[in-house]
């Protein structure tokens, strides 16, 4: 059966508000391979929202930062941000952040941008740091926090880690470790339609029916702001509700077996419109 490496979980199926840490801020969740050579628009708006200010870009994920650091620090200057608004930090290991100067670091920061790479690698290096009391700052003074594929993945309560794509519909082809928690009662998956990742959401919204599954597609992203998401980009986005489950063989079938789950609530939502967390549904345009 999955596991879940979360000791506070809530699994009945009772009404969960979702919320984010602090109103004030704004989350942009990617879902990987954002345009980088087109309009740029998912880009465009995280520079926009950047202004005059300093963007911090976190590629801890990644294995190879030195290729990926700079990339976005090209695509950057493209779009007017200075280089001395642009920084970068790798850490390899939690004790290096003691060595860092956060203070300076930090100092007129509006953007928190998370690369893509390995979610674990994120959680494990930077989780329970005083970076991460730095970012949390960043955002409760109305910053920025943004994430493309793994770095859209922490953003959650819970995030999805492991398992094979092909098979994500196995009940044991997959887990759930911590996210970072900017956004409570929340999963977020991404690549989503390219690598046939609804199994695996819907597992964990098996797993956890009280918390909501958001997966985003590739070039597309979520601009999250109080209550509500709005959404950017060439795709979709898709919202598992599993408050209404009535069945599921999650607990009792053994890890090879295809998994069952009824009366999933499923939203598909394409640029523009709008989600209400609170009230998790749609909202028409206007």
């Amino acid at each position: 059966m999955a596991s879940v490496v979360k000791k506070h979980l809530n699994n009945k199926s009772e009404a969960r508000h979702v919320k984010a840490i602090n109103p004030q801020g704004t989350l942009i969740i990617i879902g990987g391979k954002e345009d980088k050579h087109g309009e740029k628009k998912i880009l465009k708006e995280i520079a926009r929202r950047a202004g005059k200010g300093k963007i911090i870009i976190i590629t801890s994920a990644s294995d190879l930062p030195h290729e990926v650091w700079p990339e976005y620090k090209e695509l950057f200057k493209g779009l007017g941000i200075a280089v001395k608004q642009l920084h970068h930090l790798h850490i390899n290991q939690p004790e290096e952040v003691r060595r860092l100067q956060l203070n300076k670091i930090f100092a007129g920061a509006k953007v928190v941008f998370f690369t893509g790479g390995d979610q674990l690698k994120l959680s494990s290096k930077l989780g329970g740091t005083l970076l991460m009391d730095y970012v949390l700052d960043v955002y409760k003074a109305g910053g920025t926090l943004a994430g493309t594929s793994a770095g859209a993945s922490v953003m959650g309560e819970i995030m999805l880690v492991g398992g094979g794509d092909s098979d994500s519909h196995k009940v044991g082809n997959w887990m759930m470790a911590p996210g970072m928690r900017f956004m409570e009662s929340i999963i977020i998956d991404q690549h989503f339609a390219q690598r046939g990742r609804i199994g695996r959401l819907l597992g964990a919204i098996a797993l956890n029916p009280g918390v909501l599954g958001i997966g985003i597609d590739e070039g597309t992203a979520v601009i999250v702001e109080n209550d509500h998401f709005t959404i950017i980009g060439e795709n979709a986005v898709y919202i598992l509700d599993g408050r209404g489950v009535t069945y599921s063989n999650i607990s009792e079938a053994s890890a090879d077996q295809t998994m069952s789950i009824h009366d999933v609530r499923l939203h598909v939502l394409a640029e523009n419109e709008v989600f209400d967390l609170k009230r998790r549904k749609s909202i028409s345009k206007s």
